[in-house]
């Protein structure tokens, strides 16, 4: 995993360095990924799951129900693995994630079920606490993966 994390990383910036003319290859693409094949019939507000190139961006997950930190960490953790494995992508090829708590009394609790959901070698992490979370949520999580 690790060394899969490196290559993409020494690539990427290897790549960005070169002059766009330099490079023979084509430009990246951009790509909405979606669980249903048919587009909705009008534009959405966001969509969840974007790749530009082998970028792959997730859009924050929130758990809309009642319940402990315990559970909607899980709920929101099971969300996104499932939106990266419908792009092509894994948990343990997530670079960045960012973490917002309704409240700092939830870390622990919250760190408890998120250790070892990306693997071995997890990836870098901002945790911040927003205590006006959308639908009510007591966690929403957002991630950056490589496909």
């Amino acid at each position: 995993m690790e060394k899969s994390r490196r290559k993409f990383i020494s690539g990427a910036a290897a790549a960005a360095a070169l002059p766009v003319a330099a490079s023979a290859q084509e430009a990246p693409k951009r790509k909405v990924h979606r669980k249903s094949a048919t587009p909705p019939a009008k534009p959405p507000l966001f969509n969840s799951a974007v790749s530009y190139g082998n970028l792959l961006f997730i859009a924050g997950k929130g758990a809309h129900y009642e319940g402990d930190i315990k559970a909607h960490t899980k709920t929101v953790l099971d969300d996104i693995q499932k939106e990266l494995e419908n792009a092509g992508s894994s948990m343990d090829k997530v670079l960045k994630c960012n973490v917002y708590l309704k409240k700092m009394d939830d870390y622990k609790p919250m760190n408890e079920v998120f250790q070892g959901r990306f693997g071995a070698e997890p990836p870098v992490r901002t945790t911040i606490v927003a205590l006006d979370l959308p639908g009510n949520s007591l966690v929403e999580i957002d991630v950056i993966a490589f496909i």
